[in-house]
């Protein structure tokens, strides 16, 4: 596992113009669809639901969740994580909170859906956040997290050609799917669902420039059963035990 020396502000790295430009370009734009689509596949249908998305301020899941009919508000650290959502904020279905992001000022089970992405492996109290996003939810907890296996076992030995390939890269967690699991099940939420979205690692995509083959490979790697057991990063949902 990777020493962090990153904060819960993680989050204002992530809402730059910096890391947004990581996905320029068609093929950064098909990873994001891949991703929003998960995430809108285990969120379900709108129906004017509130959904808190935590550590969002990225700007790549407001817009999809407020165009399936969520309500959304963005939990951001600091105030200018709210820049990449100018757009979605004026838009009146979309609101945005700086805040701490491991002490959310909103009651118990104050949204029915809390969905955070790109945020966990970049905190070092994981387990924490774990928690607090449980706090807050109804119904349902969506999270992404890199999965250890797969091409991630090499994760040490390439970081170093990834960074200088995409020169924003920086140090994070891998998990277990049996650790997310076990904070999940201690803040009393079960597992729903999980996507594992790319067997192929991110990087090579973004190389190849060719989504359309990108998809291909992915769809063909997926059929073979590998999607399910080494795709990374995870997308998993959790639903709340029954009391």
């Amino acid at each position: 596992m990777a020493s962090l020396s990153i904060s819960e502000t993680a989050d204002i790295d992530t809402s730059s113009e910096d890391y947004a430009r990581r996905f320029a370009g068609p093929a950064g734009e098909w990873l994001l669809q891949v991703q929003s689509a998960a995430v809108l596949q285990l969120a379900g249908a709108g129906e004017d639901r509130a959904v808190l998305d935590v550590g969002g301020g990225h700007a790549q899941l407001a817009p999809p969740l407020i165009e399936a009919g969520f309500r959304v508000m963005v939990a951001g650290s600091s105030q200018s994580c709210a820049e990449r959502l100018r757009a979605a904020l004026a838009g009146g279905r979309c609101d945005f909170i700086a805040c701490s992001l491991l002490r959310l000022p909103f009651d118990d089970r104050s949204y029915d859906t809390v969905v955070s992405v790109r945020y966990l492996s970049h905190c070092p109290v994981w387990q924490d956040c774990i928690k607090e996003l449980c706090r807050v939810a109804a119904r349902r907890v969506i999270v992404d997290y890199p999965r250890r296996g797969g091409f991630n076992s090499f994760y040490k030995m390439l970081f170093g050609f990834k960074k200088k390939l995409e020169g924003n890269t920086r140090d994070y967690l891998t998990f277990s799917d049996s650790e997310i699991e076990g904070a999940f099940e201690a803040a009393g939420f079960q597992a729903e669902r999980q996507i594992g979205q790319f067997v192929l690692p991110m990087v090579f995509h973004r190389i190849l420039k060719r989504p359309a083959v990108s998809a291909m490979l992915e769809r063909m790697l997926g059929g073979l059963g590998l999607a399910a057991r080494f795709g990374t990063p995870v997308i998993a949902s959790w639903v709340r035990k029954t009391e």
